[in-house]
């Protein structure tokens, strides 16, 4: 299930699903630590001894107050005559997460309502050694093991603590929780449980006809009870109101503060380009790597998830940061990788498969050894994309201080590993993982990364006057380049190819499979984007890839299997994808000479608009037929591809339309401020 409407802060992040279930407790990386372990917290509303868990026999409306992290989230129980409009946040400084709930009593006399939260911890990933139990003086109930404590509390009425609170054993023997015992409104567990363990807490009001209350929640986050304890103190003494309204006039400033001019584009897409913003603000660890994607459910389909840092989403996330100004944040991802490159293995200059959010080496399925031969595991196009987007970083902020350790440490490191791991003969990088982490050979994609990679480098040196490094890096890239050009690109078939694989006697098996992921010449500056070979690629691109349904979109390429949704591959090769269908976008953008070229890529940015949740969540990819979410929800990398192809727009239209009394770009955001 989908990740509706996640809030965060960069080292405690919550995501609700669409039972507006939170299913995702991560602390204290984004990422590391999942804390639920994907298993619901329930909420529920019981009055005139009924009782409803929230879920999707309500009517549920998911979605954020514009242009913040919280949430904007209204349900209504026709048979219960109960209405909640709620907001939910994690405040922006502290480790507080808040739930503030409007309860309407929609019947004309005067009820009693009491609302329920159900806590389903396995902290530190595991059922097993937590304690539960309430605790009087915070008039709170805890949850923790070792280092990991989660404490729980609320207000109604200007009056802290709980009304009912029950704690109990669960997922063993058979027994399902606390949960049930809320089910008659009243909780009649244990003060304290060990081992596999739940809780469940209450707060009654008496709400008047036709009238409303509010009652807010909260979640305190720490190491140690002292930590969170003096979280609870803090909330006494602001008042929960302070909290919300600063967290709120954050998030506004922090989305606002670079005032681009987006008024030439479709409002939706607007919507879209700032929500996408702040998403991609919540899968970021505030240690600096970049997380492909924070939802659990994936782990159901390979029992393990996208809570890793992948070198080339990251570097792709961190370009579309830095376009759109938050090179605070960027700074950060690329001093993670400098970690990361400056010990073990990758001291050599190389990016391994994926890392963990503390940097540690991720879960991979990449072998060093193949048929008995040493098999270097990883994906180029990692290493040379995070070069590429350093230079792009560096290139529009000239902030040489935080630089001058990339260069020696990075930035040589890896160019001179981009420069050398090449085959003599051809001249080609040797063979690696493909973008997708299936295919073993040489791909069109990992070779243009590589080239980017390799022109970084010599931007770089050439930048501190080493001319010799330059020239090699210069050579090398060439090189690529002119290989490129020979092996990759297929006269025959009129495109660039997927990937070629030598064989032992020199000669390549070549795989004649359209994929997506062949635009990368263009994008990555080996080949302009109005040159044959580039436009004889996309046409075949949108020819063969493009879905034959209602739903429309760009497959990764023919025959994907993966989430698979029809074996209809003549119409759907396979389930669209958000970024490759930015990608075909991308290329409209490039190659536009004139307005009317450009809007050529607005019909594809409004699809993504169309096609994302009401709360602006894309993910990975989309049912060909239903245009329901299929794999990980929100993915980072979506949400970045689409920030990245709006400001894409918006820069090539400044330099379109200039005035024609002063020759300045009329849309120009710099124009404007001045």
């Amino acid at each position: 299930m989908p990740r509706d409407i996640p809030i965060g802060n960069g080292s405690f992040l919550v995501t609700f699903d669409g039972d507006y279930c939170i299913r995702d407790i991560y602390y204290p990386c984004i990422g590391k630590e999942n804390h639920t372990d994907g298993h619901k917290f329930r909420f529920g509303i019981w009055t005139d001894n009924k009782f409803a868990w929230i879920n999707m026999d309500w009517n549920l409306k998911l979605d954020y107050v514009s242009e913040t992290l919280l949430t904007d989230v209204t349900a209504s129980h026709n048979s219960l005559g109960v209405g909640l409009h709620c907001n939910d946040l994690i405040d922006y400084g502290e480790n507080i997460y808040i739930k503030k709930i409007i309860l309407k009593n929609n019947h004309k006399r005067k009820r009693e309502i009491r609302i329920f939260f159900h806590h389903d911890y396995h902290i530190l990933e595991s059922e097993t050694g937590d304690t539960a139990y309430y605790d009087p003086d915070e008039r709170a109930m805890i949850h923790y093991k070792g280092d990991r404590y989660f404490l729980m509390s609320g207000m109604r009425e200007n009056r802290q603590g709980l009304d009912q609170y029950a704690t109990g054993i669960k997922e063993f023997h058979g027994l399902e929780g606390t949960w049930k015992d809320a089910e008659d409104g009243r909780l009649e567990g244990a003060p304290i449980s060990q081992g596999s363990v739940d809780s469940t807490l209450s707060f009654s009001v008496e709400v008047p006809p036709d009238g409303e209350k509010t009652v807010y929640y909260w979640i305190c986050a720490g190491e140690n009870y002292a930590e969170v304890s003096r979280l609870n103190k803090m909330i006494s003494g602001h008042g929960i109101e302070y909290f919300i309204k600063r967290t709120e006039n954050y998030w506004r400033a922090w989305l606002n503060k670079e005032g681009f001019n987006l008024s030439q584009l479709p409002e939706n897409i607007v919507t879209l380009y700032k929500k996408s913003l702040l998403i991609l603000k919540t899968n970021i660890d505030s240690n600096g790597a970049i997380i492909a994607g924070n939802d659990s459910d994936v782990q159901h389909f390979a029992r393990d998830t996208y809570s890793y840092m992948w070198p080339r989403d990251g570097a792709l996330v961190a370009y579309a940061l830095d376009m759109a100004g938050y090179h605070g944040i960027t700074r950060k991802f690329f001093d993670f990788c400098l970690d990361i490159i400056s010990k073990g293995k990758e001291s050599v200059g190389y990016f391994l498969h994926k890392y963990n959010p503390n940097g540690s080496l991720g879960s991979s399925w990449h072998p060093w050894v193949n048929n008995g031969e040493k098999n270097l595991p990883i994906q180029e196009d990692g290493t040379g994309l995070i070069l590429w987007a350093l230079w792009f970083h560096f290139d529009k902020f000239r902030d040489i201080e935080f630089i001058s350790k990339q260069y020696e440490n990075l930035v040589i490191r890896c160019g001179d590993f981009l420069a050398s791991y090449r085959d003599g003969k051809t001249g080609l990088p040797l063979p690696s993982y493909d973008l997708w982490e299936e295919k073993w050979g040489i791909h069109t994609f990992t070779v243009s990364a590589v080239y980017a990679g390799l022109k970084a480098a010599e931007n770089f040196t050439g930048f501190f006057g080493n001319t010799k490094r330059s020239a090699m890096y210069k050579r090398a890239a060439e090189e690529v380049k002119a290989a490129m050009d020979t092996y990759l690109y297929s006269k025959e078939h009129n495109r660039f190819l997927k990937t070629i694989i030598p064989s032992r006697n020199g000669s390549f098996e070549t795989d004649l499979t359209i994929d997506a992921s062949i635009y990368a010449p263009f994008y990555f500056g080996v080949f302009e984007p109005n040159d044959e070979k580039t436009v004889n690629t996309m046409n075949s691109i949108k020819k063969r890839l493009w879905i034959k349904t209602d739903v429309g979109g760009i497959a990764r390429y023919e025959g994907d299997k993966y989430h698979r949704a029809t074996e209809d591959i003549h119409n759907v090769p396979g389930n669209p994808w958000f970024i490759c269908t930015l990608w075909l976008a991308q290329w409209y953008i490039a190659k536009a000479k004139n307005i009317d070229e450009l809007k050529e890529a607005l019909p594809i940015l409004e699809w993504v608009a169309s096609r994302a949740l009401p709360s602006g969540v894309l993910a990975e990819q989309v049912h060909p037929h239903t245009n329901q979410p299929l794999s990980v929800s929100p993915l980072t990398w979506s949400h970045a591809a689409f920030v990245t192809t709006v400001l894409e727009y918006v820069n090539k239209l400044e330099g379109i339309e200039t005035c024609p009394a002063c020759g300045m770009p009329v849309f120009s955001h710099e124009r404007l401020r001045r």
